[in-house]
């Protein structure tokens, strides 16, 4: 038997509902992909969800009892899977690593994740969800938003925060060019 692979690092984009954590997320895989990092990325739901298209032959099937469907192509392969308890971050890291990634980045997981980093609008609220020494970063347009000694960057600062992200986890072995050495 081999050894299981090492876990990529894992950071998470947290927030209140509505403070942009998707659209920010989009800038920030977009940035860190054409820096040839390979991002693998976790949206955590609290509730059970589906994502296959009611009707659809994979659908059906997970319907008449399949604890597992897989969906194949030439260019994409999916797994949807019955658990019997949600996966901890470290178990997510550890798929990630399966598929090539060279780190996580979850959106969610507001009080699991060992690094946070917390986007936050003024039009949303001017309250953080870390608390002092818990954050990694702030993204937020709120000029007075601060968390302990974490780095506040702007909303549209996602080139900054891929810099944060590439010193911090990314420094040698990374599949795209230009890591490590």
């Amino acid at each position: 038997m081999h050894d299981a692979p090492s876990a990529v690092p894992v950071v998470s984009i947290v927030g209140k509902g509505d403070s942009g954590k998707t659209t920010f997320l989009e800038k920030l895989i977009r940035e860190l992909t054409s820096r040839g990092v390979r991002v693998a990325t976790v949206k955590h739901h609290v509730h059970d969800y589906d994502i296959d298209t009611p009707g659809k032959d994979s659908w059906r099937h997970a319907r008449a009892g399949a604890v597992t469907t897989m969906v194949s192509s030439p260019h994409k392969f999916s797994v949807v899977s019955e658990v019997e308890r949600e996966l901890t971050l470290p178990e997510l890291a550890r798929v990630a690593a399966d598929s090539g990634a060279d780190i996580l980045i979850t959106e969610g997981y507001k009080r699991e994740g060992a690094h946070r980093i917390e986007v936050s609008r003024l039009a949303r609220s001017e309250e953080l969800v870390c608390a002092a020494g818990e954050a990694l970063a702030i993204v937020t347009d709120n000029p007075h938003a601060s968390c302990g000694d974490a780095p506040v960057f702007g909303l549209d600062d996602a080139v900054l925060v891929a810099d944060l992200i590439q010193s911090r986890f990314l420094a040698s072995g990374t599949h795209g060019s230009g890591h490590g050495d």
